[in-house]
């Protein structure tokens, strides 16, 4: 029979994209996962996934496999949170901090599909402590923080939710457009625009451009992520955007392409007190959440086929 085990195996493989990834993303040794692949390729006389490709490619059998692990998996989350606090759990509110001026968008349908499964449960988006969202959780000021960026020392748990990819958007005409990956000397005094977020905290700056003692030029900042693609799409500038914000810029005269050979890709972690009292709803609104984000992740993948194709 097909267990649990490996209906998350199989999502760790495709989250990191490599055995010794999906082994840590388990907790167990690599030989340990190997092993339980082979038992489950034993089971239905198939091989699950093409050895040594990169990046890992499933075959069928693995591909179908892995849509059974995206329906199943967070129904069972939600069952498991109702058992353990109780099918009649409190209702109670969460405060939502977020360190994305992008999430925004793609919460929305997260927060409609919350109300279905937790009527009495409301939710609270906050960007008001951006910069500070941390220390805002640990003080009981926030309930769920989602954050790139963990930081240790607070009473806080971290829980992965998904993995996302930056990348430079620029339009069809400029010169990096047909680069097969971006070097950080490449961006030195390259016109950026972004969201209204101070350079130093942006992902692009912080893990791919002040690495490298690369500097870029004028710093253009823009509220609407459409406003921004159009700008981009005239030749106004350059952005490094994750995947969902790129998807809304479908049609229009762009182009994405890596930060360095091998990608720059972020996590998505949610944070919330060790000691909450509400964590059944937590484990409810999570199981949303990284649900959305497998759909981002097949979304962005579709989109960038399309882009190869074109």
């Amino acid at each position: 029979m097909i267990e649990l085990r490996h209906l998350r195996t199989l999502m760790a493989l495709k989250e990191s994209g490599s055995l010794a990834g999906a082994a840590k993303k388990r907790f167990v040794t690599q030989s340990a996962l190997s092993h339980q692949i082979k038992e489950l390729e034993t089971r239905i006389n198939s091989s699950i996934f093409i050895r040594k490709s990169k990046p890992l490619s499933f075959t069928q059998e693995g591909t179908r496999l892995l849509n059974l692990a995206e329906e199943i998996l967070p129904k069972v989350m939600v069952t498991e949170s109702d058992l353990k606090k109780g099918l009649d759990g409190e209702a109670q509110s969460l405060k939502l901090g977020i360190e994305c001026h992008s999430c925004f968008r793609w919460l929305m349908p997260v927060t409609e599909a919350f109300k279905q499964i937790a009527p009495d449960g409301r939710i609270d988006l906050s960007s008001r402590h951006l910069f500070d969202s941390l220390n805002a959780l640990a003080l009981g000021e926030l309930d769920i923080v989602l954050t790139s960026d963990p930081v240790p020392g607070h009473a806080l748990a971290y829980q992965h939710l998904f993995d996302f990819e930056v990348k430079l958007v620029v339009s069809n005409e400029h010169p990096l457009a047909k680069q097969p990956f971006i070097k950080p000397e490449q961006l030195a005094k390259q016109t950026l625009i972004t969201y209204p977020v101070p350079l130093q905290h942006l992902d692009i700056y912080k893990h791919f451009l002040e690495p490298a003692g690369v500097e870029v030029g004028e710093q253009k900042q823009c509220d609407l992520t459409a406003m921004l693609l159009q700008r981009i799409a005239c030749n106004d500038g350059v952005a490094a955007l994750p995947s969902w914000s790129i998807n809304e810029g479908h049609g229009l005269n762009l182009s994405s392409v890596k930060l360095g050979s091998e990608g720059l890709k972020r996590p998505l972690f949610a944070a919330y007190r060790l000691n909450t009292s509400n964590t059944h709803l937590i484990q409810k609104w999570l199981t949303l959440v990284a649900a959305e984000g497998l759909k981002l992740q097949r979304l962005s993948q579709k989109h960038q086929s399309l882009l190869e194709c074109a």
